[in-house]
Parts: C-alpha cells; sequence; structure tokens
C-alpha cells in the first residue's frame, strides 16, 4: 500500500505563487512515475504535470507549461509541485498520484484558489 498526504494549498492571488507538496509512505521503492492532476469544479480531473522514475523525464500540460514545476526529493520521497504566475483557472483540487507495479495511489487532495 501506498499513502499520499498534499498539503501546500491556499488562496493566493493572480501572478502569485504556491508550492504543493505529497508526502508519500508505504511500498514507493518501485514507483514508475509521480503524477499532479486537478479537477476544478464541474470539470473532469486533468493530468497537470508528471515525473517519471527510470528518467526523471517531466511533462506538463500546455496550459500549466513554463509556469509549473514538477520535482521530487527520494531522500524525502516527497513529491512537489511549484505553481508560478497563477492564473484563476488554476483553480481545483490538486490531487498527488504514484504508479507502482501494485496499483495507482492517490491523495486526498488540496484546495487551491487563485482569486484576487
Amino acid at each position: 500500500q501506498v499513502r499520499l498526504v498534499e498539503s501546500g494549498g491556499g488562496l493566493v492571488q493572480p501572478g502569485g505563487s504556491l508550492r504543493l507538496s505529497c508526502a508519500a509512505s508505504g511500498k514507493t521503492d518501485s514507483w514508475h512515475g509521480m503524477n499532479w492532476y486537478r479537477q476544478a469544479p464541474g470539470k473532469e480531473r486533468e493530468l497537470v504535470a508528471s515525473i517519471y522514475a527510470t528518467t526523471g523525464q517531466t511533462m506538463y500540460a500546455d496550459a500549466v507549461k513554463g509556469r509549473f514545476t514538477i520535482s521530487r526529493d527520494n531522500a524525502k520521497n516527497a513529491l512537489y509541485l511549484q505553481m508560478d504566475s497563477m492564473k484563476p483557472e488554476d483553480t481545483a483540487v490538486y490531487y498527488c498520484n504514484c504508479v507502482t507495479p501494485r496499483g495507482s495511489y492517490w491523495g486526498q487532495g488540496t484546495q487551491v484558489t487563485v482569486s484576487s
């Protein structure tokens, strides 16, 4: 089993920054990739950013490319999402996701609101 706990959400003004964290525990040793998803009210959950275990390669949705940065600290077993130049359309619940040979695991989500 893998347990994921997100933190760092909150209210930020347009143009501001937030850093989300995801603390992972359990059997994460053979993870394939870790992802950040988000879900806005009335919309489907969408993939925001990914990082792959074997290559460290990162991937971003077009809507956040150049503004968001995903990273992982293997020593701390943590995943991060640095969000800069934020826009009102970034408002959503953000979820951490970990993919392992045993399955795909999700955190409970953290609310991010971008508003003046």
